[in-house]
């Protein structure tokens, strides 16, 4: 079977979009299974290419397997509503031109985010190839949620265009059960399936020792507990909760606060904590992704935390994998079915969300105590490599798409 993957974002950019597509593809390119994707120049999250890239119309290489195909898009910073909008749909225009030149093939799997990646499936569709859409993001509820776009008439342009695409897709595939029935509200009928977010535990493994150490002595943070945070730096994570906490424990010598990543609130937030003098906070830039396994092994306590919007309630940050399968206890700050998951997997602490007392107050509780931290961790790498594994996920993810093949035959 040949599979064509629709993806705003692929490796060698490192967000989780880009590790869900890429892990996915390569488990169904070692099944025996030839996979095309279809995406940007990597730019990801400053705007600016990749060394060793252009911005070209159209470009080929292979990855681990995968053949990949580039299309131009205009580049964009992940800040500022109109340029990421701008790049977004010059993604969609792109492959929409260029779809003469993209081989056939079996199936199309078009995901989100981003909402026009996802739509651009649709020019895929016909009747002898089943077109499947991937929601990550309840888009525009998202934007609307953050503030970058009010309830208007251009929103419910976008709310009609959403609908209709989930009504033309073959299948839907989405990433949490809170999804469902937001999508079954606007596809009445049809399959809507649910494979969640994993990780990839042959490639979060524990560092070794000596990395783990360099690591902590390059950034100041040898001795101390580490509370870190992996990920955007974006309008939906309320990352000022993490300085707020840091702020209680400026006087625990002992404790440190790691934030890793890039976004469009990196620069204030790093305005913000030299503004305050928080010095038991360090920032990091955006990491590899072979670098990530030495950034979690060092760290002792997990910090994921999104805004206290009802939309997020419907989410599981990606991040959460990754820190159990290297059993970290987790500080969860989000509502609903990750704080669901979290108590399934007795995997860390659930807390307000944007509540930045209740955050120190964990993070204290987890450096005062070494046996609940060890408890917790363990439960949760026990938990994900039950449930999580993404080669599990991604044998039952091709089965949905040779079921998808098979009803068009």
């Amino acid at each position: 079977m040949h599979i064509l993957l629709l993806t705003h974002y692929y490796p060698p950019e490192v967000n989780a979009p880009a590790s869900r597509c890429s892990e996915n593809a390569r488990a169904w390119v070692a099944a025996g299974h030839r996979v095309t994707v279809v995406t940007c120049t990597p730019n990801h999250p400053a705007g600016r290419l990749f060394p060793g890239y252009a911005n070209r119309l159209f470009q080929r290489e292979t990855i681990d397997g995968v053949e990949v195909i580039r299309v131009w898009t205009w580049l964009a910073a992940n800040e500022g509503f109109l340029p990421r909008i701008a790049g977004y749909v010059s993604y969609l225009v792109s492959v929409v031109l260029q779809r003469f030149r993209i081989p056939w093939a079996d199936v199309v799997v078009s995901t989100s985010p981003q909402f026009f990646a996802g739509l651009a499936g649709w020019a895929f569709k016909s009747r002898r190839r089943p077109w499947v859409l991937e929601i990550r993001d309840l888009w525009p509820e998202s934007i609307i949620a953050v503030g970058a776009m009010r309830r208007g008439f251009a929103i419910r342009v976008l709310e009609r265009i959403e609908a209709a695409a989930y009504r033309a897709a073959d299948r839907v595939v989405v990433v949490t059960d809170s999804f469902v029935d937001h999508v079954r509200a606007r596809r009445p009928a049809g399959p809507i399936d649910v494979i969640k977010n994993g990780v990839d535990l042959t490639h979060f493994r524990p560092a070794t020792g000596d990395a783990v150490a360099a690591f902590r002595a390059a950034h100041g943070l040898t001795g101390k507990f580490v509370a870190s945070y992996v990920g955007t730096h974006g309008m939906a994570h309320g990352l000022d909760t993490i300085l707020d906490a840091a702020e209680v424990l400026r006087d625990r010598a002992d404790i440190a606060f790691l934030l890793v990543g890039a976004g469009a609130e990196k620069a204030r937030l790093e305005a913000e904590r030299d503004r305050r003098g928080l010095t038991n906070v360090v920032m990091l830039g955006q990491q590899p992704k072979a670098a990530m396994p030495t950034v979690w092994s060092a760290t002792d306590a997990a910090l994921v935390v999104l805004r206290d919007f009802d939309t997020f309630r419907s989410v599981i940050p990606s991040k959460m994998f990754e820190a159990m399968a290297l059993a970290k206890p987790i500080v969860l700050g989000v509502a609903g079915e990750a704080a669901a998951l979290l108590a399934a997997g007795d995997a860390g602490i659930a807390i307000p969300p944007e509540d930045s007392a209740a955050l120190a107050d964990a993070v204290r509780t987890l450096s005062d105590d070494a046996a609940l931290a060890a408890r917790l961790g363990s439960s949760g790498s026990t938990h994900v490599g039950a449930e999580f594994d993404r080669s599990v996920l991604a044998a039952r993810y091709l089965a949905l798409l040779e079921a998808a093949v098979a009803a068009k035959a």
